[in-house]
């Protein structure tokens, strides 16, 4: 569950007059009416912060983030904003995650400015430019919010708003109820245009959270605080393709080469057509189950047509099983029997496919020594399973790593900068720097997919003994998933082993 506060009356530029209208969507809601409905199964009773006092605003915040056990997420009720959106934010890993936007850069030579200083040598200011109508004096990183100001604090190099969701997890909660305590006790410091969001995040990040950040990317956002900004909002969010980014939404990001450009590309209209059609993530994978144990009695028979079907057959065993995930992720059908029947038969599938191949080379009179190599990949993989297991539950108990503080009185984040960028230079040095750098190289797309496919993930391992069954022989299969193998296992045991000792 994840609790919800709604910003009834936001202090600063964006408080909204009650009654505001969605005449484009079905039964003309309230814009908080259609907030509420769409919160209603995260928190059944949000709390609610109806007041434009700062200070009180923020006790109130306090004392929910004194009682709260689970997740928050902390919306203005001016929000118009897609379903799918939501559940984005509210599903992140992030221990804190703030929705923003960044000024956009200058797009000709004229609109930049030539004179301009390293971002090391500039001096912090109070932007007075705004974005969306509130005042740019966030300062946002590739993946984190760097700093932020108010009309009293500077910033360094300003280029981002927040602009209103913010989600925690239960761990930062006491951090949060601190940070408003301190915050409300200097509320008269604060301009009138000092968003009540970005008085939390500017006291998250002094206080040492680490905020991720995101954009909308094809979803929709906007705070509205008049009927014709509603209007405007409505009928833009309606001209917006949600269902097509919740599909796209449903395909990891995350996936290996193959799995990326020769199953991914057509595998999420499957699992549109089989979410509508109401058939669940459980029932796709018995699916895939099925698709492997044929394949595998393709493969047992040891003739070259039946070994090209048993090739045929594997791949889409495993665009099924990519199906099954994305139809669980598009229809938010998720379930801890879901989880482990993948997880559990993934590895059947591989291990009665390996059996298949094995019998079919025996009863082709090749002879039987084909079973050391089988035993050699089964044991193999086997150990790099485990390895991955024992791994993610390490990393998952490893404390987060501490950001600089500062003092929320301190009137500019020229510390804060100087704080971070020696912790940069410290890490940068041993282990961490060659970690460093070999992330960087992942920037070029070359590297990034060598890496990708080096530690020869499961699409790869589906493909490789799809292609060396039908083309090929037995033989060559387990050669091939036992070199590979090998090789993945030595690469990702040298990182694991790098990323425990730096």
């Amino acid at each position: 569950m994840t609790r919800v506060v709604l910003l009834g009356s936001s202090p600063g530029p964006d408080t909204a007059p009650t009654g505001l209208r969605l005449a484009v969507l079905p039964g003309s809601p309230t814009v908080s009416e259609r907030l509420r409905s769409q919160i209603l199964s995260l928190d059944p009773r949000p709390a609610t912060i109806d007041t434009g006092d700062v200070a009180a605003a923020l006790r109130a915040l306090a004392e929910v983030a004194e009682s709260a056990t689970e997740s928050l997420l902390i919306l203005p009720t001016d929000s118009v904003i897609h379903d799918e959106l939501i559940y984005q934010i509210t599903k992140t890993k992030r221990g804190a995650l703030a929705l923003i936007a960044k000024e956009p850069r200058p797009e000709t030579v004229e609109e930049a400015q030539p004179d301009i200083v390293p971002i090391d040598e500039a001096e912090p200011e109070i932007s007075d430019r705004r974005l969306e109508g509130l005042p740019i004096r966030s300062r946002a990183g590739k993946s984190r919010i760097i700093s932020v100001g108010t009309a009293h604090h500077a910033v360094t190099r300003p280029n981002a708003v927040l602009l209103g969701p913010l989600h925690l997890s239960p761990r930062h909660a006491p951090t949060l109820a601190a940070t408003c305590r301190e915050l409300a006790g200097m509320a008269d410091v604060f301009g009138a245009d000092d968003d009540l969001v970005q008085l939390i995040v500017f006291g998250l990040v002094r206080n040492g959270v680490s905020v991720g950040i995101r954009g909308r990317r094809d979803l929709f956002y906007r705070r509205v605080t008049t009927q014709q900004e509603a209007d405007e909002a409505g009928a833009a969010m309606v001209g917006m393709d949600e269902d097509r980014a919740r599909l796209d939404n449903a395909v990891k990001g995350a996936d290996g080469f193959f799995t990326t450009y020769f199953v991914s590309t057509y595998s999420r209209f499957i699992a549109r057509w089989a979410a509508r059609r109401g058939l669940t993530p459980n029932q796709v994978t018995l699916i895939s189950i099925a698709l492997g144990v044929l394949a595998a009695a393709c493969f047992a028979t040891g003739d070259r047509p039946w070994m090209v079907a048993g090739g045929v057959l594997i791949y889409f065993a495993f665009v099924f099983d990519c199906v099954d995930g994305q139809v669980a992720r598009y229809a938010r059908k998720f379930g801890v029997l879901g989880a482990w029947l993948d997880a559990t038969f993934d590895r059947f599938k591989e291990y009665v496919v390996f059996a298949g191949l094995a019998i079919g080379w025996v009863v082709s009179g090749n002879g039987d020594d084909i079973w050391i190599l089988a035993l050699a990949a089964i044991g193999l993989q086997s150990v790099r399973h485990l390895l991955d297991f024992s791994f993610g539950i390490a990393n998952r108990r490893k404390p987060p790593g501490q950001l600089p503080t500062l003092p929320l009185t301190a009137p500019s984040d020229k510390e804060l900068r100087r704080a971070l960028q020696s912790r940069k230079v410290e890490r940068a040095q041993g282990i961490r720097g060659l970690l460093k750098m070999w992330s960087k190289a992942g920037r070029f797309r070359a590297v990034h997919w060598a890496r990708k496919m080096i530690v020869f993930p499961i699409g790869e391992r589906f493909a490789a003994i799809a292609i060396t069954a039908a083309l090929f022989d037995a033989r060559i299969t387990f050669l091939t998933l036992v070199i590979w193998g090998t090789v993945a296992a030595i690469y990702t045991l040298t990182g694991r082993l790098m990323r425990s000792l730096a």
